[in-house]
């Protein structure tokens, strides 16, 4: 999605998760075996730093870079925060079969995400818009994303 909006706002784009595994030269998962998730989180926290210091862009943070204490707040000034809404039940679908995902190894995925959001939302409700995307295919998604760039962050 965040490819696609950046396409049609004709910006680059950062995907955090991807960032954290070019510096690290391994894959989220095997961060998180490694090094635990306190040190991905770091890694992210510090991709996304950098990601929002360069000239404006689309940046893909992860769901869990959100939900860390603080991380909303300090960055709502420096960057237009778009959540990306999705019912747990809806995004276990989408994930099927899905295996780089950590926190949803060994686990039944549906439960899981309705977990994980659960604990999450707060954090993600901070953010300064809202684009559901429950019945959005990618493009219209990222046409939504586009629109609301356009429209609230000056793009």
């Amino acid at each position: 999605m965040a490819e696609g909006a950046a396409r049609l706002l004709g910006a680059p784009w950062t995907d955090v998760d991807q960032h954290v595994t070019d510096l690290a030269g391994m894959s989220v998962a095997d961060i998180f075996a490694a090094h635990g998730e306190p040190a991905f989180r770091a890694l992210e926290r510090s991709a996304m730093e950098a990601a929002i210091d360069e000239p404006p862009q689309v940046i893909a943070a992860g769901a869990g870079w959100a939900a860390q204490p603080g991380q909303v707040a300090a960055t709502e000034l420096r960057a237009l925060l778009i959540y990306l809404s999705i019912a747990p039940e809806v995004a276990a679908r989408r994930l099927e079969g899905a295996t780089d995902r950590p926190l949803l190894r060994g686990a039944d995925i549906g439960p899981r995400l309705k977990q994980l959001l659960d604990a999450r939302e707060s954090f993600y409700r901070l953010a300064a818009l809202e684009v559901a995307v429950d019945h959005a295919t990618p493009e219209t998604a990222s046409a939504a994303v586009a629109t609301a760039a356009r429209q609230y962050g000056g793009w």
